[in-house]
């Protein structure tokens, strides 16, 4: 038995306890690569947090969206109550990169707006990993972006305990040399104030403050943790570790350095532009890098400091940098010492595979025409040779595993059977547009849309844009409907907030794109509606139809509804693999007596929100 308590109040059933055993045994071994291959509502989750127990190390779970990403966040922090849980995911709200379109001569800066609450939970999670074992981090792929430098992150932590001596001056001054802000107004995360002798300082990770009070003889003669609004004290722990508030941190020899690599590199880009007679690219590039060194040197940061990671961290030229997965541990040869489980592979494998070579495309353009250095290249994600490096036990999690997971994984547990006993539900195929009846699929969900409302039940509409989402859910409000879309421009805490109204019948239709695929779980939906189900591509692929419909399987009612005018061979694999899939079932209830039930699952919050949050 491992280091983590599992609490739950079933026991594991159907295929569940032997898919345990599988993928336990597997992970005994050593066996480096594992998927379960879980149809929708077979409590895949459930038998992962099962081999979670059994493992004795941290957990990294990686999903392909923020969503799905909050929704296990909040069902492992179910299963661990007395464990780290933690969710690190991409803290902009908004996002524009920086980018250079040649054909017009058009520089965009990088625009970004942060989320504050998802900085906090990403400090909380790192801080968790440097400081206990007992860790699980629920993860998008923004986790193989570069990080800072952990040992260095690590390293400038200040560890207070009472009865250590420490002057006002000296800990003022350490404050500052990790980068919090002194500041004599309201406090905020990273932010720190002296009243006396008396720290008051809120780490990037607390919603809490600590009260750091220093007696006559500058020892620390009390620690308290502070509610910030109420300024009650919840706690007197006998020490506290601060770590920075920002993940790239580094130390002033560091940065001279930095600053001394930074000049070598520029003098050469300007050398090489000149020789090409590239006048006002080396002009365009020597202002912005002069500007950036004297911030640097002045204030230790600058704009945009990440395109100087390389420098700042010492790194060699085209040398992956250090991501989230270096924050976990490793063992005395150097190898992962953590076990990974990537959520909905099919989505997660391709994603990681991809990712470097879009951010290469964008940076290249910047570098050629004098934007940045070419050392902002190494600013990246990871490629997957470099992931797969930095990984070590693997379980693969999906209903449609691609085939790098199949043909890498020793043991492919199957877990098709669902303990309810749910079938997956029926499907329909029905015109795009109905001549005998001169009606469209709109107007024909709209019909079937009547009937779930009037049985208080939920559906889902899934199109192919967001435009077409959009424009959908004005439609419906005319029509009468409560309806709401969500897809990637909807902000991350506003799409967890979306999906839980959902549930609690705040509004009866939710209208997505291609979120609502993998993995959400969503009892209460009794209809899919997929309009265009015939425009073969991406978002109707056999793989995306599949996970789609799966979105009614828990739910005793559900159905699906196909809007083509004509079977594509993607729709008929997706048919054919469900209709075989609802014969085992069938015969499973039959010879267990079994009678069907929906999935009954508690309405709860998927993140653990600060006040900041709700700003």
């Amino acid at each position: 038995m491992g280091i983590f308590n599992l609490k739950s109040e079933y026991e594991p059933s159907g295929d569940q306890p032997e898919a345990i055993k599988q993928l336990t045994d597997g992970l005994d071994r050593g066996d480096r690569f594992q998927t379960l291959l879980g149809v929708t509502g077979s409590g895949k989750t459930f038998t992962i947090a099962n081999a979670i127990r059994h493992f004795d190390k941290p957990v990294l779970v990686i999903a392909p969206n923020k969503a799905l990403a909050a929704q296990l966040y909040r069902e492992y922090k179910n299963y661990f109550p007395e464990h780290s849980v933690n969710y690190f995911v991409s803290y902009y709200d908004y996002y524009q990169p920086e980018a250079y379109m040649p054909s017009s001569d058009t520089y965009i800066e990088k625009e970004a707006m942060i989320n504050q609450e998802i900085d906090r939970l990403r400090h909380q999670a790192t801080s968790a990993l440097l400081t206990r074992k007992d860790v699980i981090v629920v993860a998008s792929v923004s986790c193989i972006y570069g990080l800072g430098v952990p040992t260095n992150y690590f390293a400038s932590a200040i560890h207070l305990a009472v009865g250590q001596s420490i002057t006002r001056r000296d800990l003022i001054s350490q404050l500052i040399k990790i980068q919090f802000n002194r500041t004599s107004g309201v406090l905020k995360r990273g932010e720190f104030r002296v009243r006396g002798d008396v720290f008051e300082i809120m780490p990037a990770s607390a919603t809490m403050s600590y009260a750091i009070e220093l007696g006559p003889d500058q020892i620390i003669s009390d620690i308290a943790i502070v509610d910030p609004v109420t300024r009650t004290m919840i706690d007197h722990p006998k020490d506290v570790a601060l770590f920075p508030p920002k993940h790239f941190i580094s130390s002033a020899p560091a940065i001279e350095r930095a600053v001394k690599d930074i000049k070598i590199e520029l003098d050469d880009r300007l050398e090489y532009f000149e020789k090409h007679k590239l006048y006002l690219e080396a002009q365009r590039l020597e202002r912005r890098v002069r500007y950036d060194m004297e911030m640097l040197k002045s204030l230790g940061f600058c704009h945009g400091v990440e395109n100087y990671s390389r420098h700042l961290s010492g790194k060699l030229a085209g040398e992956a940098p250090d991501t989230l997965l270096d924050y976990f541990p490793r063992d005395k040869d150097g190898k992962p010492d953590f076990l990974l489980v990537m959520d909905e592979s099919h989505i997660g494998v391709p994603q990681v595979r991809g990712m470097y070579a879009g951010d290469r495309s964008r940076k290249d353009t910047l570098v050629k025409y004098g934007w940045r250095l070419p050392s902002a290249m190494d600013n990246r994600p990871l490629q997957f040779s470099e992931f797969e490096q930095r990984i070590g036990q693997t379980l693969f999690v999906s209903a449609t595993p691609g085939a790098w997971e199949i043909e890498h994984s020793t043991t492919v547990a199957e877990q098709v059977i669902r303990p309810t006993g749910l079938i997956d539900p029926p499907i329909e195929v029905r015109p795009v547009f109905n001549k005998e009846t001169n009606r469209s699929q709109i107007i024909d969900v709209i019909e079937e849309l009547r009937l779930i409302v009037k049985k208080k039940e939920r559906a889902l509409v899934i199109t192919l844009t967001k435009k077409q989402a959009e424009d959908l859910h004005d439609h419906f409000t005319q029509e009468g409907f409560k309806s709401r879309y969500i897809h990637s421009e909807v902000k991350t805490l506003e799409r967890t907030e979306i999906l839980m109204n959902f549930r609690k019948g705040e509004f009866d239709v939710l209208i997505g794109v291609n979120l609502l695929r993998e993995g959400l779980d969503l009892p209460e939906v009794t209809l899919v509606a997929i309009l265009d189900a015939d425009r073969e591509g991406f978002l109707r692929s056999e793989t995306s139809l599949i996970q789609t419909m799966g979105r009614a399987a828990r739910n005793v009612s559900g159905t699906v509804i196909l809007y083509a005018d004509k079977i594509t061979g993607s729709m008929d694999r997706a048919m054919k693999i469900v209709e075989k899939r609802r014969k085992l079932q069938a015969a499973y209830n039959k010879k267990h007596g079994i009678t069907p039930k929906t999935i009954i699952k508690t309405i709860e919050r998927m993140l653990d929100f600060s006040g900041a949050a709700e700003e």
